[in-house]
């Protein structure tokens, strides 16, 4: 049964897109109908644009502020001295906002289920769902290994979630069904390495060429020292990145940062003595094969990638709010451990870059999140019929 399905992402940075296009590419594989709408676009005129600015210019200048509007408007509530905190359903007024012209576009297109893979979007479909104004399955693809309040409305008829702690939490705070499906990441990075020697052949059998490529590279910029990925996400954002490169290069590994469309960052940190500074990567996959291990700051779209290409992730100095809850999340699923200082980081670093039970076990506990196919999924629970209680 071929079906339309109306995807929600939002152009902040690239991690939602990414997995928006993902999702794309497998539900039109399958004979389906796919559009991606970035919900900013839904806003008011200037109110997308602003917020994705305001979002950039704190967590790149001024991160102890958005530290302060995660806790404020996302984070769970705390349930007292010395108790967990108590997750809660979100409220976002912003969201209505965008509920006229979403309706629009649904009644102009008639998809059979709309997606979301981003928190905003999840806020208005549940709201429409709750109503009864949207008649469709309303389907949430997670991206966040930690769920914040954003994502979470009672309204929504199914949560696909990274991990099956992920999936609990918004089983329990929404009464929706919730599923640990996975991170939604393209088969070229699970192909690119075997997750034990970096660089050799393939689960296909066969070594790619980007693979090929990279590992000559390393081997011509610093012989011998174990690769390290330093990851800045899309908009190069970090604290101390440059700082972080030089204790990596002092410990004896090479640092290859990624400084994505960040210019600035690019041509500073091509100046850093033992450090490969890169721009924007198109071959990711090839570049993880060819790596040791990635330090990563955001417990995103970057390190749910290294999770399936079988490439060991350290945490460190973490980006504010659900960069640090992410990570604290993926440590305590096994995923990753944090690093409080670079003594803690080179040891950290030694322990999975070379062959042995530590690197081994992260790997297995990485790829055994991949479980299911969510676009395989969704198209399953679209055919079902499934709808909110």
């Amino acid at each position: 049964m071929r079906q339309r399905f109306l995807l929600l992402s939002a152009s902040m940075g690239a991690g939602h897109d990414a997995v928006a296009g993902e999702l794309a590419d497998r539900l039109s594989a399958r004979g389906h109908s796919a559009r991606i709408m970035d919900v900013l676009t839904l806003l008011p005129s200037g109110v997308g644009t602003a917020l994705r600015s305001g979002y950039r210019g704190s967590v790149r200048h001024v991160p102890q502020l958005y530290a302060w509007i995660y806790a404020a408007f996302l984070a769970p509530r705390p349930a007292g001295r010395g108790a967990a905190a108590v997750p809660r359903p979100g409220s976002a007024p912003l969201a209505a906002l965008a509920e006229r012209p979403l309706m629009n576009a649904v009644e102009s297109w008639q998809p059979d289920a709309v997606v979301s893979t981003f928190h905003l979007s999840a806020q208005v479909t549940g709201r429409l769902r709750r109503r009864g104004t949207l008649r469709i399955p309303s389907v949430v693809t997670v991206v966040d290994f930690a769920v914040h309040r954003g994502w979470l409305h009672p309204g929504n008829d199914v949560y696909l979630c990274v991990t099956g702690a992920a999936a609990r939490t918004a089983a329990a705070v929404t009464g929706s069904r919730a599923e640990a499906t996975g991170p939604v990441v393209p088969a070229r990075f699970a192909a690119g390495g075997t997750g034990g020697e970096r660089g050799e052949t393939g689960e296909s059998g066969e070594t790619g060429a980007g693979s090929a490529y990279w590992r000559g590279e390393f081997e011509r910029f610093a012989p011998g020292r174990p690769v390290v990925l330093l990851s800045a996400g899309a908009w190069g954002v970090g604290s101390a990145l440059t700082d972080t490169a030089g204790e990596l290069e002092a410990a004896g590994f090479c640092p290859v940062l990624l400084c994505g469309a960040d210019e600035k960052l690019h041509r500073r940190a091509a100046w850093l003595p033992g450090t490969l500074a890169l721009g924007w990567v198109e071959d990711m996959a090839g570049l993880m094969a060819s790596a040791h291990a990635l330090v990563d700051n955001a417990a995103g779209q970057t390190a749910a990638q290294a999770l399936a290409a079988g490439l060991p992730l350290i945490g460190y100095r973490p980006l504010p709010g659900h960069g640090a809850e992410g990570i604290r999340e993926m440590a305590d699923a096994g995923l990753t451990e944090l690093a409080a200082g670079r003594e803690e980081l080179a040891a950290a670093l030694e322990r999975v870059v070379r062959p042995g039970p530590v690197r081994e076990q992260r790997i297995r506990r990485g790829r055994d999140l991949f479980r299911a196919d969510a676009a395989q999924r969704i198209t399953d629970l679209t055919v079902a019929g499934v709808r909110a209680a």
